[in-house]
Parts: C-alpha cells; sequence; structure tokens
C-alpha cells in the first residue's frame, strides 16, 4: 500500500489506538499487491502486517522464532503477536485482509475453543530498515481455551504466560512486541 496514503499528513511512531476503523478501511480500498522482494526495501510502500495477540484470562502467547524461521532478520526473537503478510491470494474471492487473517492464523497455530477478535492498535516503527516498510495491525484475540499448539514446530516454540512471567523476556522480544507489551501494561484491554 502506498505510504502516502497510509502517512497523508507524516508518518509517526509506536502505536496509537484512535481511529482505527478508518484504517481497516483505507486498507481494504487502497490494498495493492506487488511482489515482496519488490517493495522489501522500498520506503514509498508499506507491507500490511495483521499482528494477532492470543490471550487466555491473565495469560498471552508469546513465541520464539526458531532457527529453522524462515523470516532470518527475526530468528531467536520472541513475539507476542501471530501473523505475517497479507498477500494476493488472500483477495480472491473476499476480504483481503480478513482472509489473510485466518490464514495466518491457521499456518501458525493448533486451536481448540471459542475466541473473538478486536483491532486495538496500529504499530508504525521506523527504528529499522524492517520495520519501516510494514504497518503493523494489532488484534487482541480472547480466547476461551489455553489450548493452543504451534503448528510448525520446527519453525516456532511457545507458551502462554503473564505480563510478568514474559517480562525476563523483553529484551529478546522483536521490537513491535516490546511496543505491544508496553501497551498491555499501561492498558486495560
Amino acid at each position: 500500500m502506498p505510504t502516502r496514503i497510509v502517512f497523508p499528513t507524516g508518518s509517526w511512531h509506536g502505536f496509537i489506538s484512535s481511529g482505527l476503523g478508518g484504517y481497516e478501511e483505507m486498507i481494504r480500498g487502497h490494498a495493492e499487491f506487488m511482489p515482496r522482494a519488490q517493495v522489501e526495501d522500498d520506503l514509498a510502500y508499506q507491507q500490511i502486517i495483521p499482528f494477532l495477540v492470543f490471550r487466555h484470562r491473565d495469560r498471552y502467547f508469546l513465541t520464539r522464532r526458531l532457527r529453522a524461521s524462515s523470516e532470518r532478520r527475526l530468528r531467536q526473537q520472541y513475539s507476542l503477536g501471530l501473523g505475517g503478510h497479507v498477500n494476493s491470494d488472500d483477495a480472491l474471492g473476499g476480504d483481503a485482509l480478513e482472509r489473510g487473517i485466518e490464514r495466518e492464523w491457521s499456518e501458525e497455530v493448533i486451536y481448540k475453543g471459542g475466541l473473538s477478535r478486536r483491532l486495538i492498535g496500529l504499530i508504525n516503527d521506523d527504528s529499522s530498515p524492517v520495520s519501516r516498510v510494514h504497518l503493523g495491525l494489532v488484534y487482541l484475540v480472547e480466547a476461551d481455551s489455553d489450548e493452543i499448539q504451534i503448528r510448525e514446530t520446527q519453525k516456532l516454540s511457545g507458551e502462554l504466560l503473564s505480563l510478568s512471567e514474559m517480562r525476563i523476556f523483553y529484551l529478546a522480544m522483536e521490537s513491535w512486541s516490546q511496543i505491544v507489551y508496553d501497551q498491555l501494561l499501561s492498558r486495560a484491554w
């Protein structure tokens, strides 16, 4: 998606939680699909990344990308979010954003139980070349069961932890997860 459309008055850095409905509609109305290799270093475009934060009661699903992870830049780092790029195939026969969220969820985890999902914020992180070209849509996934497992165990590991329990992993978290962790500590969602 063109950066000039995402940030018409200039970019911001960090996490925002207001005006979110407008962002989802903007993304749905202006989404473009280009080869990832073409836009991975192009500041003229923002790649849309749904970032799903799983919560069961007071525990969150913290994952760690292992050595076999396809994203080399994030290997061995911890993440509070599941998800990834919305792909052009997601647009076939429906809402690309919704289908991208569902596809990423089913690719990464096995979950047994009911859940609800709501957009709680956006992340724009200009602190690294990787994050500069990605816009995170942060969804809180509220679960009625703790029956969640990693699907691709050679690429990821994961466990449910309270925010206080995962504090020891903070410095090993990717930057988006640090931003989300800080927001979860300061807000009552």
